[in-house]
């Protein structure tokens, strides 16, 4: 299977810092509500047609897929966290989910193979 995905990492994030913020300052002060209200508005721009999913990923994804437009290549079952391979094998090729929550924080995810 293959997805790509926008990540939004918050104070409750496993790691805290990204390629965006390397020290985690504003990782850190983000509440996971507000991680959430943002991935929500980024995915209601991308449904209408606002904003191209890949460039939403290069701009705000936490993920160093961001530079790739959030792709995250292929991958095998037992590769991603329970919550993320759930819901990507719960979409359709061309399905983009709705907020995904993980230890690394929370995703909106295009499923692209």
């Amino acid at each position: 299977m293959r997805a790509s995905h926008i990540l939004i990492k918050h104070e409750g994030s496993r790691r805290k810092a990204s390629w965006r913020d390397p020290e985690g300052v504003a990782i850190s002060a983000t509440t996971r509500d507000d991680a959430a209200d943002l991935a929500r508005a980024l995915r209601d721009q991308i449904v209408a047609g606002e904003l191209k999913f890949e460039a939403a990923a290069t701009d705000n994804s936490d993920c160093n897929s961001a530079k790739r437009g959030g792709d995250l290549g292929p991958f095998e079952r037992g590769k991603m966290q329970k919550p993320f391979e759930k819901a990507v094998i719960a979409l359709k090729v061309g399905e983009m989910s709705d907020v995904v929550d993980t230890d690394s924080g929370v995703h909106i995810i295009l499923r692209t193979g």
